[in-house]
């Protein structure tokens, strides 16, 4: 944004049997601050459809120019993905910027985005949200970045055709610079899949705590990484999934990882962009739902959570929950409840309980044996000493006792090679 602090005034309809209404509206105007632009104030109706041709009937649409000459706001948000038919008549009636929900999650996207992966997802979706739109959004494409579609407006459409070719070429060139990338990630993958680490995916709202949690975990089991992750106090701070392998005492390991927070509506052609960075989640063993317990609309960021889950197809993977944040509620913590854990990444307080539940679902495959090992086999008492947890050694006349805990697939391999006590 150029201008910090634009004024704008939020809009929205009620649908009948809408239930999250409020929650959405509260949602459109913290993602308007994250984009730098102050809501001076907000105008909602009750409807039983969207006006198809202004969003909102004519009675508001002067109700809302009163509002907007009252507090000096060039900048209207409103709360659903507009057409390009809406967003042209709203422009001509009212004479201000017209933002829809859709381009203000993007604009928050462009800025976040720091890889080149997460930058050309975002510029992939931004893309296929303006073609439909180039009337509407009467924009040349002058500029290539974000903004919140508050540069370069009034633009003309002299060069539709021009803009709308140009566009498509771009998408093309984009997406086969990004096929590339998610080549390389599902080699990563598969690679990860052959060591058989199981995988552990933080997901939730944004702004949850989800990084600060990943970066607690690595300082009290990999405190010499320098890989922590950034974590910052803001929606949409993690675009990029970042993976990291957290390794425990008793030579158990697992992958720990991060990915982009979820938000409500989240515009289907940024999910559509983020699909390979999201598979992530699709392919993990147990996903860790974290929770923002500290805000006052929790459960209804945990039902946005799941509904998007579901949408990826990932909601029959066992979750656990992290309600994090309790440091600024009054709930006891640490505490543990079935598979809820009640924690505070911030004071590293409930990080062991957290760890145990995690163990307890994805390490159900190790058993606990004794084995004699023959000393020629000695490679295998190397391989024990590195794969497994070893409780106690022993050298006898036949060869190594070794008492163990160690995966069922690693005890079948070798079982032919030893004998069991």
């Amino acid at each position: 944004m150029e201008q910090p602090n634009q004024k704008a005034v939020i809009v929205g309809v009620e649908l009948q049997n809408q239930t999250d209404f409020a929650y959405s509206m509260e949602e459109l105007r913290n993602l308007a601050a994250a984009n730098s632009i102050e809501v001076v104030d907000e105008i909602s109706q009750k409807a039983a459809r969207i006006n198809p041709t202004h969003y909102i009937g004519t009675g508001k649409i002067q109700e809302l120019l009163a509002l907007l000459e009252a507090h000096d706001a060039h900048v209207v948000i409103f709360n659903d993905e507009l057409s390009h038919s809406q967003i042209r008549n709203l422009e001509a009636a009212l004479e201000r910027t017209v933002i829809d929900r859709t381009i203000l999650i993007l604009d928050i996207f462009a800025e976040r985005a720091k890889t080149r992966e997460a930058q050309l997802q975002v510029e992939v979706a931004r893309l296929q949200y303006m073609l439909p739109r180039l009337v509407g959004l009467r924009a040349s494409l002058g500029r290539q970045g974000g903004g919140a579609g508050l540069k370069n407006r009034g633009a003309g459409e002299t060069k539709l055709e021009l803009d709308r070719r140009r566009i498509e070429e771009r998408i093309t060139a984009l997406q086969a610079e990004l096929d590339k990338l998610v080549a390389r990630r599902q080699i990563q993958r598969k690679q990860r899949q052959k060591n058989e680490m199981p995988v552990v995916c933080l997901v939730g709202y944004t702004n949850t705590g989800k990084s600060s949690l990943m970066n607690a975990l690595l300082e009290k089991f990999n405190p010499e990484t320098t890989k922590q992750v950034f974590a910052k106090d803001m929606l949409f701070a993690t675009l990029e999934t970042s993976v990291r392998s957290i390794d425990m005492p008793d030579n158990k390991s697992f992958l720990l990882t991060d990915t982009v927070g979820f938000v409500s509506q989240l515009p289907h052609h940024l999910v559509k962009a983020f699909r390979s960075t999201l598979e992530e989640v699709t392919e993990a063993d147990l996903l860790v739902h974290v929770v923002d317990y500290a805000h006052e609309e929790y459960e209804q960021n945990i039902a946005v959570t799941n509904e998007t889950l579901k949408d990826l197809r990932a909601y029959d993977i066992p979750t656990i929950y992290a309600y994090n944040k309790c440091d600024l509620t009054d709930h006891p913590y640490p505490a543990v409840n079935d598979s809820n854990v009640f924690l505070s990444a911030r004071d590293r307080s409930g990080l062991d309980e957290l760890i145990q539940v995690i163990r307890d679902h994805i390490f159900d495959d190790y058993m606990k044996c004794e084995l004699l090992i023959p000393f020629s086999q000695g490679r295998l008492v190397a391989y024990f000493n590195e794969h497994a947890h070893v409780e106690a050694t022993e050298y006898e006349a036949e060869g190594t006792r070794m008492k163990l805990e160690c995966r069922v697939s690693d005890f079948e391999k070798h079982r032919q090679h030893v004998t069991v006590l």
